[in-house]
């Protein structure tokens, strides 16, 4: 208990000296690395503000030209889109006149079927194959042939309108996404240190497994131009060629058509040639069976009048055979009478061999009547053919240019 009563120990004067100079060094030395700190945090402070501030604005910067870039694509996009939707617009019209041309091919196509088939209800020998008939059979090549081109031509047509909506699908998808962008960026551009609702996100320092590379950016883009760009010139030159086949097919029609009916009214011509000479012959023959008919009768009327000169020599031969004992005498008039008998007989058959040969004649020209009023009916069921039915149906067909 005494110890612990005992008197705290007592310091020497030095010892006191020392341990306030102690006390001031180290006060010093605290002071002196505290304000080295203070100095070094403030040096700190200014360096990180000013590469604070530096790589903000850099990263504005940065977001800014990325706005230019975005803006640029966007616009060129834009501009593409525009052409290529006014290019297939513009297609669709040809599409439009293309269907309007194949569906106009449809008359004139069943009218030269139906001349045709006309034309196989002539009869005899005007059932043959002439330049109309050969013209017709080309007219029909021809509109068949212009049909078959014109619809692949609308296939074609058809396709190259899908892959322009298809390019035009593209280029409104990349825009789509280009204006989110934009305004995603539009808005990073706008966020300032004292914007209300910035704050700390979560993760932000990964970078996203499906994100892609500045070059493959712009690839991206610009494959969607060139694909748009590819397929206006593709229908541009479409176009062109839809032009060309139908200024050339209408051109290649209408000339087949006009020298289907230029065949047409030769071979009517011809045909009403054919009929006129034919009723020329045919008047002739009548004429000719009247006069025969008349010489008929006037044979037969000379046959009849022999008749009494024939019983008249036969008579009197006769009756000089009465002449009694030497009057019964060979002299000049039994002679001649007998020469008489003959000869009325030889002339009666003479007439009679020429009125057989006179009928068989007007028989023949009976005959030849009736060959050609049959023929001058064909001729006529012909100009009706041709002429009525052919002719007047083909003054509907109408070649248009579309």
């Amino acid at each position: 208990m005494a110890k612990l009563l005992q008197a705290p120990p007592k310091f020497l004067p030095p010892e006191w000296h020392i341990a306030n100079k102690t006390q001031y060094a180290s006060a010093e030395s605290q002071r002196s690395r505290s304000e080295r700190l203070v100095a070094e945090s403030q040096r700190l402070v200014d360096e990180i503000e000013k590469t604070t501030q530096k790589t903000q604005s850099d990263v504005n910067k940065k977001i800014e030209q990325r706005l230019d870039e975005i803006k640029f694509w966007k616009q060129e996009l834009d501009d593409k889109l525009e052409q290529i939707v006014n290019e297939t617009e513009v297609l669709l019209t040809f599409k439009t006149r293309l269907e309007k041309a194949l569906e106009s091919c449809k008359e004139p196509l069943f009218i030269g079927q139906e001349c045709l088939l006309n034309r196989q209800r002539r009869v005899g020998i005007d059932l043959v194959h002439d330049e109309v008939e050969r013209e017709l059979i080309k007219e029909v090549e021809v509109l068949q042939g212009v049909m078959a081109l014109l619809e692949r031509t609308l296939e074609q047509t058809n396709e190259q309108i899908r892959l322009n909506r298809s390019a035009k699908y593209n280029l409104e998808m990349d825009l789509k996404d280009k204006f989110a962008a934009l305004t995603i960026d539009n808005y990073c551009s706008n966020l300032t240190n004292n914007t209300p609702d910035i704050r700390y996100a979560r993760n932000v320092l990964k970078v996203e497994g499906n994100s892609v590379s500045p070059e493959d950016w712009v690839d991206f883009s610009n494959v969607n131009v060139e694909k748009a760009d590819k397929q206006r010139n593709n229908s541009l030159m479409l176009r062109a060629l839809i032009d060309r086949i139908l200024s050339q097919t209408a051109i290649d029609m209408r000339k087949q058509c006009e020298t289907v009916n230029i065949a047409f009214k030769n071979r009517v011509k011809e045909t009403k040639d054919a009929k006129n000479k034919l009723e020329i012959h045919l008047a002739k023959v009548m004429d000719e069976i009247t006069s025969q008919e008349k010489n008929i009768a006037a044979l037969k009327k000379a046959i009849i009048d022999k008749e009494g000169p024939a019983k008249v020599a036969h008579t009197r031969l006769e009756t000089r055979t009465h002449r009694p004992n030497v009057e019964l005498c060979r002299d000049m008039v039994q002679y001649r009478l007998i020469s008489e008998v003959q000869e009325i007989t030889n002339n009666i058959q003479r007439l009679k061999d020429t009125l057989a040969q006179a009928e068989v004649e007007l028989k023949g020209l009976s005959r030849r009547q009736l060959s050609l009023e049959e023929e001058i009916q064909v001729k006529e069921n012909t100009l009706y053919i041709d002429e009525v039915l052919c002719m007047q149906m083909r003054e509907s067909i109408s070649i248009n240019n579309f």
